[in-house]
């Protein structure tokens, strides 16, 4: 072509060359990665004896021979139903109050944003535990009016409810995307609303929830995901117990592959929570048109 210059023309691998380091990265510590656990789900292996395929021996032992398996994903279940919907509605309630027109607003979503920050690592988790112990601020309130002291952790009527609730604190990712969702939607609908004479409550559940639906429908399949691989909290706040009732399953599997070393049986339990994870994601997007409303 008259006028360029072949030299500034762009080779077709000059553009791999740009991302390689990231393909790098991808194929090194990702994908490779999740082929060989797939080799080690049909394996047996430790860190102590050379591998040995084994078929489906894992798979069979899983469903047929190992109580903890269920149990620890009937409290994961429980966990998920649970503290999933305590943090969305936590989440939204905050983002309808920071989308009003405050003074000062822009500190006061940053102060509420903290908690996703901070309070998602084993040092944060530790303060949770000597907040909630027996000799903790929340009992030393209720001793004043003659109650207590709760065993927030020990218990087993009260442990699992904690962990939600600790959970629930960590709500400052969904938040925000609440308030993006928000301030998406027009302000002339809520206008002609309250012309035709519609009061608050009406204007959340005909305008706000309808418009909201796609923002939610993202955040309650983020917070299903993220609430079935919960292991820090339990880990180290109640350590599974009292009586396993907080013995989820991403914990099952880490004691499984890290202190039993039965790596290929742990990776079985990875693989199998894969599936169940992808398999909620797939129904919730089926089931999406019927309560999702998009613009278009």
């Amino acid at each position: 072509m008259k006028g360029w210059d072949s030299k500034l023309l762009y080779k077709p691998y000059e553009g791999y060359l740009f991302i390689l380091p990231w393909l790098l990265g991808f194929l090194i510590f990702s994908l490779w990665p999740m082929i060989y656990s797939i080799i080690l789900a049909f394996s047996e292996y430790s860190i102590f004896a050379p591998m040995k395929f084994n078929g489906i021996a894992n798979f069979r032992e899983m469903f047929s021979e190992d109580k903890q398996f269920i149990d620890s994903l009937k409290v994961t279940v429980y966990y998920v139903v649970l503290s999933v919907p305590i943090r969305m509605v936590a989440a939204l309630l905050v983002a309808i109050i920071l989308n009003q027109k405050l003074r000062g607003i822009s500190v006061y979503r940053t102060v509420y944003y903290l908690p996703s920050i901070v309070g998602s690592g084993v040092a944060m988790s530790v303060a949770w535990r000597m907040f909630l112990c027996r000799d903790g601020l929340p009992n030393v309130l209720l001793s004043y009016i003659g109650l207590g002291p709760f065993d927030f952790i020990t218990s087993p009527d009260l442990g699992m409810g904690t962990l939600a609730m600790i959970s629930a604190w960590q709500f400052g990712a969904a938040m925000v995307i609440f308030l993006a969702g928000l301030k998406a939607i027009p302000a002339e609908l809520y206008e002609a609303a309250r012309v035709d004479g519609s009061s608050r409550v009406q204007q959340f559940f005909k305008i706000t929830i309808p418009l909201l639906s796609p923002t939610i429908f993202f955040n309650l399949v983020m917070s299903i995901i993220g609430s079935f691989q919960v292991f820090t909290q339990a880990f180290v706040i109640t350590e599974g117990g009292p009586a396993y009732t907080t013995y989820v399953y991403v914990l099952y599997l880490y004691r499984t592959a890290f202190e039993n070393f039965r790596m290929g049986y742990s990776s079985a339990l990875a693989w199998i929570l894969t599936i169940i994870v992808m398999g909620l994601t797939v129904i919730m997007f089926r089931t999406s048109n019927k309560w999702v409303y998009y613009e278009s």
